[in-house]
Protein backbone atom coordinates (compact mmCIF):
# COMPACT_ATOMS: atom_id res chain seq x y z
CA UNK A 1 0.00 0.00 0.00
CA UNK A 2 0.81 3.23 -1.52
CA UNK A 3 -0.03 6.58 0.91
CA UNK A 4 0.82 10.17 0.84
CA UNK A 5 -0.49 13.29 2.85
CA UNK A 6 -1.49 16.22 1.65
CA UNK A 7 -2.85 19.34 4.18
CA UNK A 8 -5.64 22.08 3.43
CA UNK A 9 -7.14 24.66 5.57
CA UNK A 10 -10.94 24.67 5.71
CA UNK A 11 -12.27 27.83 4.33
CA UNK A 12 -15.42 29.63 5.06
CA UNK A 13 -17.68 29.06 2.00
CA UNK A 14 -17.13 25.11 3.02
CA UNK A 15 -18.67 25.31 5.64
CA UNK A 16 -22.36 25.22 6.86
CA UNK A 17 -24.39 27.88 8.82
CA UNK A 18 -22.74 26.18 12.49
CA UNK A 19 -19.35 26.35 10.93
CA UNK A 20 -18.96 22.98 9.98
CA UNK A 21 -17.66 21.58 7.01
CA UNK A 22 -20.71 20.22 5.04
CA UNK A 23 -20.59 16.90 4.14
CA UNK A 24 -20.29 17.00 0.49
CA UNK A 25 -17.78 18.93 0.45
CA UNK A 26 -15.69 15.54 1.93
CA UNK A 27 -15.57 14.23 -1.54
CA UNK A 28 -13.37 17.23 -3.31
CA UNK A 29 -10.68 16.58 0.06
CA UNK A 30 -10.72 13.23 -1.33
CA UNK A 31 -10.06 14.15 -4.58
CA UNK A 32 -7.23 16.74 -3.90
CA UNK A 33 -5.85 13.81 -2.16
CA UNK A 34 -5.84 11.21 -4.74
CA UNK A 35 -5.00 13.59 -7.28
CA UNK A 36 -1.94 15.00 -5.28
CA UNK A 37 -1.01 11.02 -4.95
CA UNK A 38 -1.17 10.70 -8.17
CA UNK A 39 1.55 13.46 -9.18
CA UNK A 40 3.39 12.53 -6.66
CA UNK A 41 3.82 9.13 -8.59
CA UNK A 42 4.84 11.08 -11.54
CA UNK A 43 1.30 11.68 -13.18
CA UNK A 44 -1.23 14.00 -13.64
CA UNK A 45 -5.03 13.95 -14.14
CA UNK A 46 -4.38 15.75 -16.93
CA UNK A 47 -1.86 13.83 -18.42
CA UNK A 48 -4.22 10.88 -18.53
CA UNK A 49 -6.29 13.16 -19.86
CA UNK A 50 -4.41 14.32 -22.89
CA UNK A 51 -3.58 10.48 -23.13
CA UNK A 52 -7.05 9.85 -23.89
CA UNK A 53 -7.91 8.18 -20.62
CA UNK A 54 -10.63 9.48 -17.68
CA UNK A 55 -10.83 8.04 -14.77
CA UNK A 56 -14.29 8.28 -13.06
CA UNK A 57 -15.01 7.99 -9.60
CA UNK A 58 -17.95 4.73 -9.57
CA UNK A 59 -18.17 4.37 -5.85
CA UNK A 60 -17.70 6.47 -2.78
CA UNK A 61 -18.15 5.65 0.83
CA UNK A 62 -17.36 7.76 3.97
CA UNK A 63 -17.75 7.52 7.48
CA UNK A 64 -18.09 10.61 9.46
CA UNK A 65 -16.76 10.27 13.18
CA UNK A 66 -15.89 13.95 14.26
CA UNK A 67 -17.25 16.96 12.63
CA UNK A 68 -14.59 19.40 11.27
CA UNK A 69 -15.00 23.48 11.59
CA UNK A 70 -14.09 26.70 9.70
CA UNK A 71 -10.11 27.28 9.34
CA UNK A 72 -8.93 23.78 10.74
CA UNK A 73 -6.21 22.48 9.10
CA UNK A 74 -6.53 19.49 7.77
CA UNK A 75 -4.22 16.21 7.12
CA UNK A 76 -5.47 13.70 3.83
CA UNK A 77 -3.76 10.78 3.99
CA UNK A 78 -4.24 9.15 0.84
CA UNK A 79 -3.97 4.96 0.27
CA UNK A 80 -3.71 3.33 -3.19
CA UNK A 81 -4.78 -0.04 -2.24
CA UNK A 82 -5.23 -1.35 -5.42
CA UNK A 83 -4.55 -1.35 -8.97
CA UNK A 84 -5.48 -3.41 -11.70
CA UNK A 85 -7.65 -4.45 -14.19
CA UNK A 86 -9.90 -1.52 -15.42
CA UNK A 87 -9.62 -0.01 -11.45
CA UNK A 88 -7.74 1.87 -9.03
CA UNK A 89 -8.64 2.08 -5.44
CA UNK A 90 -8.26 4.26 -2.65
CA UNK A 91 -8.81 4.64 1.33
CA UNK A 92 -8.62 7.99 2.96
CA UNK A 93 -8.32 8.94 6.41
CA UNK A 94 -8.73 13.12 7.46
CA UNK A 95 -7.12 13.96 10.64
CA UNK A 96 -7.67 17.34 12.75
CA UNK A 97 -4.51 19.61 13.86
CA UNK A 98 -4.78 17.65 16.99
CA UNK A 99 -4.58 14.20 15.27
CA UNK A 100 -8.31 13.20 15.90
CA UNK A 101 -9.53 10.68 13.05
CA UNK A 102 -12.41 13.10 11.75
CA UNK A 103 -13.41 10.73 8.40
CA UNK A 104 -13.06 7.89 6.68
CA UNK A 105 -13.54 7.43 3.17
CA UNK A 106 -13.06 4.24 0.16
CA UNK A 107 -13.32 5.05 -3.97
CA UNK A 108 -13.16 2.97 -6.51
CA UNK A 109 -12.21 4.54 -9.69
CA UNK A 110 -12.29 3.25 -13.25
CA UNK A 111 -9.97 3.88 -16.25
CA UNK A 112 -11.93 5.14 -19.50
CA UNK A 113 -11.37 5.40 -22.62
CA UNK A 114 -12.25 9.25 -23.63
CA UNK A 115 -13.43 8.00 -27.26
CA UNK A 116 -15.42 4.91 -26.89
CA UNK A 117 -16.78 5.71 -23.36
CA UNK A 118 -15.84 2.17 -22.25
CA UNK A 119 -13.09 0.80 -19.40
CA UNK A 120 -10.25 0.11 -20.30
CA UNK A 121 -7.20 -1.19 -18.84
CA UNK A 122 -4.82 0.43 -16.31
CA UNK A 123 -2.02 2.12 -18.46
CA UNK A 124 1.19 0.32 -18.81
CA UNK A 125 3.09 3.31 -17.71
CA UNK A 126 0.95 4.04 -14.83
CA UNK A 127 1.29 0.21 -13.52
CA UNK A 128 5.50 0.76 -13.80
CA UNK A 129 5.05 4.43 -12.29
CA UNK A 130 3.19 3.34 -9.09
CA UNK A 131 4.74 -0.48 -9.19
CA UNK A 132 8.43 1.50 -9.26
Amino acid sequence: MQQDTIKVRVRYAETDQMGVVYHGNYAQYFEMGRVEWLRNKGISYKELEMQGIMLPVVSLHMNYKKPAYYDDELSIVTTMIYLGGVKIEFNYEIFNEQGDLLTTAHTVLVFVDMKTKRPTAVPDFLMKLVNG
